[in-house]
């Protein structure tokens, strides 16, 4: 009997973390939302958490989602921004994909006083989709609330929820289906080169500053014209991410320049000084490194795959056997079975 799928509802947030459910992370806006709001949903998930699923009413105190603001009007648009939000969320129904459209905030009351309660409920729909997955972002509260854009945030949100996949490192999206999900309105950005200017470079070299992962965005092109981009993550090693907890620790004044001179250490335009991942330190100690082209070559019969976690199982796979004549054709030989045996 094949084991139950480990539910997302069982996750718990913790001091450092909270947990949003896969298919929030992915979701279209059809109403676009702001950078305050996207922290507040995430804060209203958080404190529904332990009966999210449930018919229930819940409360949290206004200035818990205040901020560092004196004011609750800006709660207050917020609120009312996410109630009349709908969105689109990729479910399975009876085995099949299918589109769900659903609102993010049910009926709520608010208390006048300043230092008084917010009261919400989640919608049914939505309390049905949360109950059933079976994916989600951990998603760092320092982080959350050090990004300065909508972009980079939901930029996060996707690497959290797919940084911890054990052979995939990448993922095709249609540039279509990249700008719902950023929450692009229409009408806006709507060249590629404005898009990734405006949008994509910026979030890029945030997330890759103060997140334990680096990111790329590569552009796919169907003749002349961006159609696809391909998005690529990795874990930091350590240096890396100190680099990113210290920067944490300063002040956010100046943060976006300390970034992006980071960034072009490399002597290349953000964010692709990020863009030669080094071979782990771990996998050293397990033999000396294939040939450049053997991993390109991986790279390109396999997207999508981490080839150094592929090597790290083709090593353990190939201790106490004969030493192969050629190693990165046994290597290759390896990646091919197992894609088979794992695909993506």
């Amino acid at each position: 009997m094949a084991p139950k799928p480990y539910r997302t509802i069982t996750a718990r947030p913790n001091a450092e973390s909270l947990v949003k459910p896969g298919e929030l992370v992915d979701l279209v806006e059809v109403t676009p939302l702001t950078l305050a709001d996207r922290r507040i949903y995430n804060q209203l998930l958080e404190n529904a958490w332990d009966a999210i699923d449930k018919p229930v009413t819940h409360v949290i105190a206004k200035a818990d989602l205040r901020g560092s603001h004196n004011s609750n009007d800006r709660v207050g648009e917020s609120i009312e921004r996410l109630m009349a939000s709908i969105v689109k969320v990729k479910v399975k129904r009876d085995g099949e994909d299918a589109i769900e459209r659903v609102q993010l905030l049910g009926g709520n009351i608010e208390t006048t006083r300043r230092d008084g309660l917010f009261e919400y409920e989640i919608p049914t729909r939505l309390r049905r989709i949360i109950k059933d997955s079976t994916v989600f972002a951990r998603l760092q509260r320092e982080v959350m609330f050090a990004l300065s854009s909508k972009y980079a945030l939901t930029l996060y949100e996707m690497i959290q929820k797919r940084g911890n996949l054990r052979w995939k490192s990448s993922e095709k999206f249609s540039v279509d289906d990249l700008r719902g999900i950023l929450g692009v309105p229409k009408g806006k950005l709507t060249s590629w080169s404005n898009l990734k200017l405006r949008a994509i470079d910026p979030a890029v070299v945030e997330v890759c500053a103060l997140s334990d992962y680096i990111v790329e965005v590569e552009p796919i092109k169907t003749g002349r014209r961006v159609t696809h981009v391909e998005l690529k993550w990795w874990r930091k090693d350590a240096k890396s991410e100190a680099e990113a907890e210290r920067e944490l620790s300063f002040s956010k004044v100046g943060r976006k320049e300390r970034a992006q001179e980071r960034a072009q250490t490399a002597n290349e335009p953000p964010p692709r000084a990020y863009a030669a991942r080094p071979r782990p330190v771990w996998l050293e100690a397990r033999g000396e490194a294939l040939r450049a082209d053997t991993y390109e070559t991986a790279r390109l019969r396999y997207p999508g795959f981490d080839i150094y976690h592929v090597e790290g199982e083709w090593r353990d796979w190939a201790k106490g056997k004969e030493v192969p004549r050629d190693a990165d054709r046994a290597f290759l030989a390896f990646f091919k079975t197992f894609a088979e045996a794992n695909p993506i």
